[in-house]
């Protein structure tokens, strides 16, 4: 089409046509590693969270529960601290002795 170029060429060889094509190809594949790399990072950050999420879900009941206990171990306390003083103080100094006898067992056997 012009400028001396061989019949056939349609002037792509002069153009830089197929430079500018092979560039375009490179690029195109190295986008399409990137996507793909992408896409699995994507897949895996999703796994990540539907685990986290049941943790948190499991956590949660395992709170649930120990906050039932911690009530039901408060209410108990409010009926021992109900009774008398003097109940108190001997359930008191009978688990103050029976920590140190094991204590005092505890190294003896050492």
């Amino acid at each position: 089409i012009g400028d001396g170029a061989p019949a056939g060429s349609y002037g792509y060889t002069n153009s830089g046509y197929s430079v500018y094509e092979e560039e375009n190809e490179r690029l195109t594949e190295s986008l399409r590693t990137k996507v793909s790399a992408i896409k699995s990072l994507s897949i895996e950050i999703g796994t990540e969270v539907k685990n986290q999420n049941k943790m948190l879900s499991e956590m949660d009941n395992d709170f649930d529960s120990t906050g039932g206990l911690l009530g039901a171990t408060m209410g108990r306390l409010r009926t021992l601290s109900r009774g008398s003083q003097t109940k108190l103080l001997c359930y008191m100094m009978l688990f103050a002795l029976f920590v140190f006898f094991v204590i005092y067992w505890i190294i003896k056997l050492r």
